[in-house]
């Protein structure tokens, strides 16, 4: 097998629909939006094994000072296999030097972004208006 992360900026429609909807995520019923989205982020790394899409992160930055990490998945059958962390290294050291690196995480993921030195940011909470219903 071989496994590759690496920033990029071409991704497929159909495979970055397939990812998302085997994590369940919302954002897979709106397939345009999604794959623009991702295309326009500041910074898109993916994670292939022979070719196969199985993992996708994408950074949005004002490109100095700030930076905000909206996704992060790993197809469910390469879980707990390193890539997520693979793939926020790859992010992480692209931004190393900025003043705030900022994301949301769900439950589920808190102690692995803690282990890659993120922590709850003093006294905020998240909040947002959001149209999706898989939160």
């Amino acid at each position: 097998m071989q496994t590759t992360v690496s920033l990029t900026d071409t991704v497929e429609t159909q495979e970055v629909v397939a990812l998302y909807a085997a994590n369940g995520w919302a954002s897979a019923q709106k397939p345009q939006q999604l794959v623009d989205g991702l295309r326009n982020s500041h910074s898109l790394v993916t994670a292939r094994v022979d070719g196969r899409l199985v993992g996708i992160g994408n950074a949005i930055s004002d490109g100095f000072l700030v930076v905000y990490f909206p996704h992060l998945l790993v197809h469910p059958d390469f879980h707990r296999q390193g890539l997520g962390r693979k793939m926020m290294e790859v992010l992480l050291k692209r931004y190393h030097s900025f003043h705030q690196l900022m994301l949301t995480a769900d439950a589920g993921a808190v102690d692995f972004y803690k282990s890659l030195g993120f922590e709850r940011a003093g006294k905020t909470l998240p909040m947002w208006i959001y149209s999706g219903g898989d939160h």
